[in-house]
């Protein structure tokens, strides 16, 4: 790297040690992580010198997936959601067969087990599973490719944890064209989850539904809590459970802005946590989406970690829902993807213009209000800071649409190299990239 003054040569031209080998060999995927029942964190990471497998990783850096695995699924293509943890025991979907297996981390002699039935193929998948400890099983979204026809059918199914034998999945829900996000209550009685059909996307218009689950482990009745009138179109997402039984999620009813909401169970009806001109999650392409989270104290108060985005840029804020408070935590992050609690340590996906994709590991103080810890546990780029001088470093732009009164949002990002300057008398040439046209 040159310390002296700069070359000042036409744009195009100026050399860069970031090539294209370097850019696509070195960049892994974070696919998803989690808290074991010792606090550990566990992550699912895709390698590029492995031709693209994901491995699960645990905080110690040790792999737990045996080499002949790769944790994946297919479902919608997009896949998301591919393994879940309780206690000391793992679930994951296999690329290869489809199937979900079953994974003791505390035994380093047991290899992964088959616990859903062989379909000679990945015709079946499954994704964004959570376990139901009551009943010993664990519930995921399934998609089926069996049928004669080219339109696959979308169920949620209980699948039992037995390591002897493979039962059939039973079927809980089913009847619609798209499902995402069960997630069961800490006493395994009630089951949350979304559900929506063509021709929607899930962000046009989708529901949340609650059912009640029988000693026999059947949804013997639902209610439908968000998304059921025909007057409010909404979509609502992410539902969440707390330890003391309360169900949150995020939906964009009225404002168009997608914030927290509780759901008043005695009364069937919604209360916004924190209503801000914010999104406090993201469009649903993957499973997995786990945009907030409950910090789970001793105080009676709910504190709700989350993440949201305002002109391009993402943000960590902590709700107390007692105090009615809203303050927001300053960390280096300019993205946020995901977060995961685990006491007063948070666990966020995140990235910036100079940190890579990163799993960081963030303390808070007891006032849930500054950051006390920040650390980088993982990054899909290691090797990044030599680099870092030549990146563009992006400005917030905005700008009128052909819509009036609707203002669209860009980075823009200028030229950028240590070594070079362009020429006064020549523009840089202006490469726009935009999603959806």
């Amino acid at each position: 790297m040159a310390t002296g003054e700069k070359n000042s040569v036409p744009y195009g031209s100026w050399k860069s040690p970031i090539t294209a080998d370097i850019v696509s060999g070195s960049d892994k995927r974070l696919e998803g992580f989690n808290v074991d029942s010792h606090g550990h964190l566990i992550w699912l990471e895709t390698r590029p010198a492995e031709s693209g497998r994901a491995v699960l990783v645990k905080e110690s850096g040790e792999d737990i997936t045996p080499k002949d695995f790769n944790v994946r699924n297919t479902v919608h293509e997009y896949g998301g959601g591919s393994f879940g943890v309780s206690g000391d025991v793992l679930v994951f979907s296999n690329f290869d067969d489809q199937r979900l297996y079953k994974q003791t981390l505390t035994s380093s002699d047991s290899g992964p087990v088959p616990i859903t039935p062989d379909y000679a193929g990945p015709h079946v998948r499954y994704a964004d599973g959570v376990f139901d400890g009551r009943l010993n099983r664990y519930i995921a979204v399934r998609e089926d490719h069996r049928g004669v026809d080219a339109k696959p059918t979308n169920e949620i199914v209980s699948v039992v944890l037995n390591d002897n034998t493979t039962e059939e999945p039973k079927v809980l829900i089913s009847g619609n064209d798209f499902y995402a996000f069960p997630r069961m209550d800490l006493k395994g009685e009630r089951l949350a989850w979304i559900e929506w059909s063509h021709p929607n996307m899930h962000w046009d218009k989708a529901e949340l539904w609650v059912g009640y689950i029988s000693e026999s482990g059947d949804i013997e009745k639902r209610v439908v809590v968000a998304g059921g009138c025909h007057t409010l179109v909404e979509s609502p997402t992410e539902p969440l459970w707390s330890s003391k039984g309360e169900l949150f999620f995020i939906t964009d009813r009225n404002t168009g802005f997608w914030n927290i909401y509780k759901w008043i169970e005695d009364k069937n009806e919604v209360l916004a946590i924190y209503s801000l001109n914010a999104e406090f999650t993201r469009p649903f392409w993957v499973f997995g989406n786990r945009c907030y989270d409950i910090i789970e104290r001793k105080e009676e108060s709910t504190i709700i970690a989350c993440s949201y985005r305002q002109h391009g840029k993402s943000y960590l804020g902590v709700i107390n829902q007692a105090k009615n408070s809203f303050c927001s935590v300053d960390i280096p992050f300019t993205y946020i993807s995901n977060i995961v609690a685990s006491g007063q340590i948070l666990y966020i996906e995140g990235a910036s213009s100079v940190l890579p994709t990163s799993l960081a590991k963030v303390i808070l103080d007891d006032r849930m209000s500054n950051v006390v810890d920040f650390r980088i546990m993982w990054s899909s780029s290691s090797d990044i800071d030599k680099y870092i001088p030549y990146f563009s470093r992006p400005e917030f732009i905005e700008f009128p649409t052909d819509v009036a009164g609707q203002i669209a949002y860009a980075y823009f990002y200028p030229p950028c190299n240590p070594e070079y300057n362009g020429s006064q008398e020549e523009k840089p040439p202006l490469l726009l990239e935009s999603h959806g046209i």
